[in-house]
């Protein structure tokens, strides 16, 4: 067989098997750490780096942006904020705490481009990106919520909800995420 072609039909199969959940070597949360330890181009004091250097020298807060989300849309803008959660299947996202009580922001990438290990949660991540505002109707709402409800394995009564969401996150350009504020 042409070496061209043993090398394409081996990607295929790693493809194949990671899109199920696991790889020649394990399952896929360790193949997601794998990857995580690829994607970060750099660990210093700070932290370890995951994608652009971080380049914006002034902040926003958390609370602030969601506050009026309409004023920082488009715009690039850096955060800081505590892990609260990871996407635990591709590692494409991490959510992080505003100072308030259930503020949080979702930091966002393409599948791939950067990998967040599991082990972010609890951990403190400094973050840039752009700001994406989506304002969803009522059946998309239902839509999304009841997609989240299924992968964190809960219940979900649609009657609960009677008003759509307005969704913010920070489409990610770069992070550092490191032990401590």
């Amino acid at each position: 067989m042409d070496s061209r072609f043993a090398g394409i039909a081996v990607l295929t199969l790693v493809l194949v098997a990671a899109a199920c959940g696991q790889t020649e070597t394990g399952t896929h949360e360790e193949a997601v750490a794998d990857a995580a330890a690829e994607t970060a181009v750099e660990t210093s004091s700070d932290g370890k780096i995951y994608g652009e250097a971080l380049s914006l020298t002034a902040g926003v807060s958390i609370t602030e942006l969601l506050a009026d989300p309409a004023a920082f849309e488009g715009q690039n803008v850096h955060v800081e904020g505590m892990v609260t959660d990871v996407c635990a299947k591709r590692g494409c996202w991490f959510e992080m705490a505003g100072e308030g009580i259930g503020e949080k922001l979702r930091f966002k990438v393409e599948d791939g481009v950067m990998v967040f290990p599991m082990d972010a949660k609890g951990r403190y991540a400094v973050a840039e990106g752009t700001v994406v505002v989506n304002q969803l109707t009522l059946e998309e709402t239902l839509e999304h919520l009841a997609h989240q409800a299924e992968e964190q394995g809960a219940e979900f009564d649609p009657a609960s909800v009677t008003e759509p969401l307005r969704i913010v996150r920070l489409d990610g350009s770069g992070a550092v995420i490191r032990d401590a504020k």
